[in-house]
């Protein structure tokens, strides 16, 4: 089982991966957007913002996310250390509900780069 340290190192990975990208997945990154990850079977959310190209997290607190994100995420810490990993592939994933996405339809289909 992943601990609070390893998914907040997985979220400081996946931020500067998006940092680190080019074209149109540059430009998906590029969003200014509030952002929530909800650990469950830590039951633990990290939230902050999506800007400058990657995710930066402002807050960690325990329990499901405190306010409505416009983007949220919700998986256990392994998935979320398997999807930063390359070692699950994140449509899957959602598709199986391992993850849990939400974000508004526009949102979604910038968002869809990323995917």
């Amino acid at each position: 089982m992943a601990t609070i340290e390893e998914c907040r190192c997985a979220l400081d990975k996946l931020s500067d991966s998006m940092r680190g990208a080019e074209g149109d997945v540059r430009a998906a990154a590029a969003m200014d957007r509030s952002v929530s990850c909800h650990i469950t079977d830590l039951d633990v959310t990290f939230a902050g913002r999506m800007t400058g190209g990657g995710i930066e997290v402002r807050d960690t607190f325990p329990g499901p996310p405190r306010e409505r994100a416009q983007i949220r995420l919700a998986m256990t810490g392994d998935d979320l250390l398997a999807l930063v990993d390359g070692e699950l592939h994140f449509a899957k994933a959602w598709g199986s509900g391992r993850v849990r996405f939400e974000a508004g339809l526009r949102d979604l289909f910038h968002l869809r780069k990323l995917l």
